[in-house]
């Protein structure tokens, strides 16, 4: 039977399968970045990292450095979902990988390249706190990618 003799039933792409609208995908974003943010954020306040992040914007309050870490921790949650909520679709372990590998490379943009050249570091350097901070990156990753995975879900 070809396409324009089945049913249009068989010829549409299920419901579970669209990509979720896009209030649903921001939403997604902004949660699963906050509660990713969130641990990562408890984890870099045990490593004395938040005066850090806070310099950033020219601070050493680690008030200001968790606001910093959260409002980023919300935007690289949204360039997933926004963009790319197809991939957190299939599986919830699909999902947690994706975002673990989503951690993953953000870890290698962030703190190994764009923030040591905002700051006049080297760039690229791997050491002790830089392992740290992979662990911690992929842990926000795995956190987002579940979170977002279970929002696209529920609102399907």
């Amino acid at each position: 039977m070809t396409a324009e003799h089945k049913p249009a039933s068989e010829t549409t792409v299920s419901r579970d399968r669209k990509a979720p609208p896009m209030s649903v995908r921001a939403v997604a974003g902004i949660v699963g970045g906050l509660a990713g943010g969130a641990v990562f954020g408890i984890l870099m306040a045990m490593m004395g990292m938040l005066p850090m992040i806070a310099s950033l914007v020219g601070s050493t309050s680690v008030g200001v450095g968790l606001a910093v870490h959260l409002v980023i921790s919300v935007l690289i949650g949204l360039a997933l979902t926004i963009p790319a909520a197809g991939l957190l679709s299939g599986s919830l372990l699909k999902s947690i990988l994706v975002g673990a590998l989503y951690g993953a490379l953000w870890w290698v943009l962030g703190p190994l390249l764009i923030m040591p050249g905002m700051m006049g570091m080297p760039l690229f350097t791997l050491d002790g706190a830089s392992v740290t901070s992979l662990m911690g990156h992929v842990i926000y990753g795995l956190i987002l990618g579940l979170v977002a995975a279970m929002i696209t879900r529920r609102r399907r």
